[in-house]
């Protein structure tokens, strides 16, 4: 997996980020900020301890997006070309867009245990998703994983009730996450990328089943 972000600005500046899909460690020797540190605002649902891991692997796969982005306004216009294997995705668009796709893609292959789940879509990653986009490949991939629980003869949930678990789980990252840089963004564009993802995974756990419907009736024509 080797995913290429390039961002340009208005004003002439390019800035480059790669995502290899392998969670990368803190370089040794390296003075980190406090706020990267897995006790600083540290995720109530987070099964790590400090003495084994000081770093949090999330914060600290973002911290050179956050570091580049903190103070740059969330609404200006970039062009911004994303780039895998097999296909290029352009699209000019906000700051905030382009920043949430990132921050998704990274937090997803950063070695967070929690985060992990969303792996697999990462996997098959789809720059620039809408809420719509997200909520179907969300329930794509978990009734995927549920087709091969059961030709393994595991129990299958096919009412998505671990989906609503997941996500909530999710939620409680994002929000600490979101914790984790407020203190530090001069700007408001990847607090405001945080908050948009944020409220994407929250439409699959809090209102699963009205998005659920929203889906059904644009595939049958009336909507």
């Amino acid at each position: 997996m080797n995913i290429n972000y390039n961002f340009k600005f208005q004003d002439g500046r390019d800035i480059e980020f790669k995502v290899s899909g392998e969670s990368s460690s803190p370089p040794q020797g390296q003075s980190l900020p406090a706020w990267v540190r897995l006790e600083h605002c540290q995720c109530s649902n987070c099964p790590l301890k400090p003495g084994e891991t000081p770093y949090c692997p999330a914060a600290t796969e973002i911290l050179p997006v956050v570091e580049a982005f903190q103070a740059e306004d969330a609404y200006q216009k970039v062009d911004v070309t994303v780039t895998d294997e097999r296909r290029s995705y352009f699209k000019q668009t906000t700051l905030e867009e382009a920043l949430r796709s990132l921050l998704g893609l990274k937090m997803a292959t950063s070695g967070c245990p929690v985060l992990s789940e969303l792996k697999p879509m990462a996997l098959h990653h789809l720059p620039f998703a809408n809420s719509d986009e997200f909520v179907m490949r969300s329930v794509g991939y978990y009734l995927l994983q549920q087709l091969f629980a059961k030709r393994n003869q595991q129990e299958a949930d096919w009412e998505l009730k671990g989906l609503v678990e997941r996500n909530q789980r999710l939620q409680l990252v994002n929000q600490a996450l979101w914790q984790r840089i407020h203190a530090v963004c001069k700007g408001d564009s990847n607090l405001k990328a945080l908050l948009n993802f944020f409220s994407m995974a929250s439409s699959v756990s809090v209102s699963l089943e009205s998005q659920l419907r929203k889906l059904q009736a644009r595939m049958k024509g009336e909507g």
